[in-house]
């Protein structure tokens, strides 16, 4: 379990995702934790670490500290009303932990749709060398090495995407990082890359505390499962976010898509031979796809220049 949480943990600090969307996953299929006590304990868990990855984060200049607080002022308390809610309406049983996988399910699948549309917009800003003015997406380059830039809050739909995913971190664990990161995406297309990561990785370290502590006092916290990770976790976690910090932003919006997607297809309960099978067919026509785009553009460039 440690060393799984490792694995994960070097997810989270790369990518922003991972805590929910692989930790909890893990728990419930390799290790036969019921649905409840894992997401229980891995928000736990995760309350320790995510300060570790955001810290990096942090020092590197990589966090956008207003976007943050308008987050946490709307996910922070929904968060703890997320795990009354499934406290008190949804109840413990049978149900209710096969209801949370598939919640767990869908809430990422929803994210790797949002992420799959970003990283298409992105490479037909590419292909097709829009101007800054007419692109979708933010400049590629090295963002940790440059200033965090300069964004126009939007507070009301800010808050908005705190509350809806601080009652889906409440009750699945899952949106922290996967829900959230893409939710921004659309807000702030043109937050770079390793920004989106810190910030959201920041934002993410109240939201998970208030779930955390809901689920230790109304939840089925274990603090064996909890001390597993966290042996894992924290140096897995420090070791990805200093990874995120310097890496090219192409390289993560890649990672973000593989990983929802995975953790997605598992939950439900597709086997791990037809997952392995299905990634790679996704990864294959995505190819494809850039490579088809990228020869339209380049037939566009030849006509052009012969005219």
């Amino acid at each position: 379990m440690a060393i799984g949480s490792f694995l994960v943990a070097i997810v989270v600090g790369l990518t922003g995702m991972g805590g929910g969307a692989l930790m909890t996953p893990m728990l419930v299929t390799f290790f036969g934790v019921p649905p409840l006590a894992a997401v229980s304990s891995d928000l736990a868990a995760s309350a320790i670490m995510k300060p570790v990855g955001s810290f990096v984060h942090l020092r590197r200049g990589t966090v956008n500290l207003k976007l943050v607080g308008w987050l946490c002022v709307g996910s922070v308390p929904s968060a703890f009303l997320g795990v009354l809610i499934l406290k008190y309406v949804l109840g413990d049983g049978e149900e209710t932990q096969h209801f949370i996988e598939k919640a767990m399910g869908v809430a990422l699948l929803i994210a790797a749709g949002g992420l799959i549309v970003r990283m298409w917009q992105a490479i037909r800003d590419k292909t097709e060398n829009r101007t800054e003015a007419e692109r979708v997406t933010a400049e590629p380059g090295s963002p940790a090495s440059e200033p965090t830039p300069e964004l126009k809050i939007r507070p009301i739909p800010t808050i908005l995407t705190g509350v809806v995913g601080g009652v889906i971190v409440g009750i699945t664990s899952v949106g922290s990082g996967s829900l959230i990161i893409v939710a921004l995406l659309a807000l702030y297309p043109m937050l770079k890359a390793n920004q989106l990561v810190g910030t959201d990785l920041l934002q993410a370290v109240p939201l998970v505390a208030a779930a955390a502590l809901g689920h230790i006092l109304f939840g089925d916290f274990q603090l064996s499962v909890t001390a597993a990770l966290l042996v894992g976790s924290i140096p897995g976690v420090y070791i990805g976010a200093r990874i995120s910090s310097r890496a090219p932003g192409q390289l993560i919006r890649r990672a973000l898509a593989v990983v929802l997607l995975a953790s997605a297809l598992k939950m439900f309960g597709v086997p791990t031979v037809v997952l392995a099978w299905t990634l790679l067919a996704l990864i294959v026509v995505a190819v494809l796809s850039w490579a088809l785009l990228r020869g339209r553009n380049k037939d566009t460039e030849t006509v052009d220049s012969g005219v």
